[in-house]
């Protein structure tokens, strides 16, 4: 999505044309594709061992046709595990390296920022703690913020969301987010349905799934829990959680639009327990939700791996649901993200540099 905006703005600048490697979005602001991501996209440890000569087969892909072609930029567009591999190589043969949505080093793994120094002209990054980071390692850095404060807008009032879904927008609605990709669903879903069922003695409650693009609703349906009701909505993410009382969502970006829309969240995640076991040695920032690593703090609460049962969920959520200053205190918190995240015209920035490059 930010890539497919961001070629658009960079064409208008300079006429440039674009290959890559990306998704529909891409190839509707016409990058010609010679890889899709979702050859390379992965989320763990253990789950990407399986997937490593694809992305190596990947990564020499887009250097033989970097080498055919000859750009005069390569801008590397997140997703460090494969575009690290693809920085290597495209230094080598002489093309000069942009990255926007950097590698998060100082997450975990910080020793890839000498990577980075050694191979991108310049970083252009979206959370305002990231430029500190990268200044301090002598990587050439720019905080443009984020690409969502433009985007992340309800398209209708809750009544309008309720009257459209069958809902009834004077009793408490929670709206589900378990992740985009299977794996993460398959680890999250059946959990949260769980918790969905302790908190069916809430009176009027009302649980909504909203669906990530090209996610088949078989995926759902086998998962289904006798006596616990969710409606599936698709293509309406932003109302869904505009409407919501309060969220559960898979730690990631929906977390920061669940920020920009205001909505109370309870984050959850859980990878295999190889990945887990892995990554407790690797991780060193002291959160995993974005929401509480733009904060500074706890703004939503935070339910990892093990902390991730059904009885953790039903309590932070019914604490959310039932108490107003509870409530209060999270919507403030998500005020204080918002307000870190920038005015707006991300896009539009990154572009001008990108162009200046050029």
């Amino acid at each position: 999505m930010y890539a497919a905006r961001l070629a658009t703005a960079l064409r208008a600048r300079t006429g440039a044309q674009f290959f890559g490697m990306g998704g529909p979005r891409m190839a509707e602001a016409g990058v010609d594709l010679i890889a899709d991501y979702h050859e390379v996209a992965v989320v763990g440890i253990s789950e990407v061992l399986h997937k490593i000569p694809t992305v190596i087969g990947v990564q020499r892909r887009i250097a033989r046709e970097a080498k055919k072609r000859r750009p005069a930029l390569a801008i590397l567009v997140d997703s460090p595990g494969t575009h690290l591999g693809v920085a290597r190589r495209l230094k080598n043969i002489g093309i000069p390296l942009a990255y926007f949505i950097g590698p998060q080093v100082w997450a975990w793994r910080p020793g890839r920022v000498r990577v980075v120094k050694r191979l991108v002209k310049r970083m252009v990054v979206i959370f305002p703690f990231e430029e500190k980071f990268y200044r301090e390692a002598g990587v050439p850095v720019d905080f443009v913020g984020h690409p969502l404060v433009d985007i992340v807008r309800p398209m209708m009032t809750r009544e309008e969301f309720a009257v459209r879904h069958g809902l009834d927008a004077k009793r408490p609605i929670v709206t589900l987010l378990p992740g985009s990709r299977r794996s993460e669903i398959e680890q999250h879903y059946p959990r949260i349905l769980d918790a969905c069922g302790r908190l069916s003695n809430i009176p009027g409650i009302q649980f909504v799934y909203a669906s990530a693009p090209g996610l088949n609703a078989n995926v759902f349906v086998r998962h289904a829990k006798p006596g616990v009701t969710v409606k599936r909505v698709e293509g309406a993410t932003y109302d869904a959680l505009a409407a919501a009382d309060c969220a559960i969502i898979a730690s990631g970006t929906a977390t920061v639009e669940a920020a920009l829309l205001g909505t109370p969240m309870v984050v959850v995640y859980r990878v295999t327990p190889a990945s887990a076991f892995i990554l407790r040695r690797m991780v060193r920032s002291p959160f995993i939700g974005m929401v509480n690593l733009i904060a500074g703090r706890i703004v939503a609460p935070e339910l990892i791996q093990d902390r991730f049962t059904p009885s953790a969920v039903e309590s932070e959520v019914r604490r959310v649901l039932e108490s107003p200053e509870a409530r209060a205190e999270a919507k403030a918190g998500l005020a204080e993200v918002r307000a870190k995240l920038g005015s707006g015209g991300a896009i539009e920035r990154a572009a001008d540099i990108f162009a200046r490059m050029l």
